[in-house]
């Protein structure tokens, strides 16, 4: 993607003119329009690529259809005509769903404060708010700077005031999770002002929801992340912290999914949360003192044919399994058997055998005695069809060799049988098609016992460095 940027009145002008000066169609002078522009390195992804309606009769220029949208929406506002106002959000909020750069241009001309001023006006009218939260999620979505305080005291608000109320509490967790993606300025300002607790509260208090156990799990989620490249660092492991030992987050949501059994989108999103709590020895601990250990067990056998499920607990045994005595109790509890027939019975699915190779590898590591249960169950194996499924999938690469490396660094009595297997042609594969991956495989063939090159990078000389 390019790194230039552009103005919609320039993109508007350079269709306009392939129209007037080289006769072209509509879509044609558009299609024009964005080669020209991306053979330059422009990035179009905040540019609507259509044909601006054509001037009226006096003259007067015409606005892109959602701009014009966001004109009768904003009349509408100011007068304010709330009969009105509910199909004018609605259209606004369908528009900006359609694409990021409907509602980037939207945005750019104003739409944030009037849509803002819409919620407000609509406090007291319960069906009124609704419409206007779901229009300021639709147009927060990928632009979480639109949100300033005053919006961020209206979802708290709407959190607290509408708590009782399931589709309004949806609505401002949808915001939530939009305002705080990429965004470390609303994360802080929303946590600090104790949106965390309402985010675990939605969850207790509508339990049966799914929609609403979705998006507070996932809003919760983002509250973990530290995805905002503008700052230095983020406090995502205050966060985590705060949600485990202020709110019981890990007890509100394993208990949360013994409601959805069946509901593969829901369990997805719980594990997936789950996690991004693990951010400490005694929370993947507790994880297994509130039944988590058994629950990502039994989930991982009776969910197997949904593969978003079986890649979220994939991950979240990877995570918990950053505690050495977790480990011992998931290999007891036959994860290593489960996770090689996840494994198998997904191969084609990089992003799962990613994962698994990675929840093997942690539950290997310093664990002599799980190493030969991986193997003798197949695990072993498993990773190098992984590799010979995806050659050119560098994190499924990555994994694999280092799920070798761990499986022999201390049992070396494992290398005949897994070099049989054909690791190290594999192994060398890796190394040579990948960057990324030469210090791995590097090791897992040292490992093995293959003959490999071992180079001193740079040596301390009188004080200074040298290569």
């Amino acid at each position: 993607m390019g790194s230039k940027q552009i103005a919609q009145e320039t993109f508007d002008e350079a269709v306009q003119e392939n129209i007037t000066e080289f006769e072209m169609e509509p879509e044609e002078a558009v299609r024009e329009a964005v080669l020209q522009f991306e053979s330059q390195g422009v990035d179009l992804s905040n540019i609507v690529k259509a044909v601006r309606p054509p001037a009226s009769e006096n003259g007067q220029r015409q606005k892109h259809q959602i701009l014009q949208t966001l004109d009768l929406l904003s009349r509408a506002v100011a007068e304010p005509a709330l009969a009105e106002l509910p199909q004018l959000l609605s259209s606004f909020a369908a528009q900006c769903r359609e694409q990021l750069a409907f509602r980037y241009l939207a945005g750019r001309n104003g739409a944030y404060p009037v849509v803002l001023c819409a919620c407000q006006l609509a406090s007291a009218d319960r069906d009124l708010l609704l419409h206007a939260l779901s229009t300021l999620s639709a147009l927060l979505d990928g632009q979480p700077d639109l949100l300033d305080a005053a919006g961020r005291e209206l979802l708290l608000r709407s959190l607290r005031e509408r708590r009782e109320d399931a589709e309004a509490t949806l609505s401002a967790l949808r915001c939530v999770r939009h305002a705080c993606l990429k965004h470390e300025g609303n994360r802080q300002g929303l946590a600090q002002a104790g949106v965390l607790p309402l985010l675990t509260g939605a969850i207790l208090r509508h339990g049966r929801s799914a929609d609403v156990v979705k998006a507070a799990a996932a809003a919760l989620r983002v509250m973990t992340f530290d995805d905002d490249i503008r700052v230095p660092f983020g406090h995502a492991h205050d966060h985590a912290k705060m949600i485990v030992l202020e709110n019981d987050g890990l007890r509100v949501l394993i208990e949360a999914a013994k409601a959805f059994p069946d509901n593969p989108g829901v369990l997805s999103e719980l594990c997936a949360t789950l996690s991004r709590l693990c951010v400490r020895n005694e929370f993947c601990q507790d994880i297994v003192d509130l039944g988590g250990l058994n629950f990502l067990v039994t989930l991982l056998g009776d969910c197997r044919e949904h593969p978003d499920v079986v890649r979220q607990v994939l991950g979240t045994i990877r995570a918990v399994a950053g505690n050495d005595n977790v480990k011992d109790a998931l290999v007891d509890a036959g994860a290593t058997e489960l996770i090689v027939v996840a494994i198998s019975q997904h191969l084609g699915n990089p992003q799962i055998c990613e994962q698994g190779c990675a929840a093997l590898c942690m539950l290997a590591l310093r664990k002599p005695q799980s190493c030969s249960v991986i193997v003798e169950g197949g695990g072993a194996l498993a990773a190098l069809q992984a590799m010979r499924a995806h050659p050119r999938e560098v994190a499924v690469q990555k994994q694999a060799c280092m799920l070798i490396r761990n499986l022999v660094s201390r049992s070396r009595a494992l290398s005949r049988p897994i070099l049989e297997m054909g690791a190290e042609s594999l192994i060398c594969e890796a190394r040579a098609a990948h960057r990324d991956c030469d210090d791995v495989a590097r090791a897992a063939l040292r490992d093995l016992g293959c003959a490999v090159e071992l180079r001193e990078l740079w040596t301390g000389q009188k004080g200074g460095l040298a290569q």
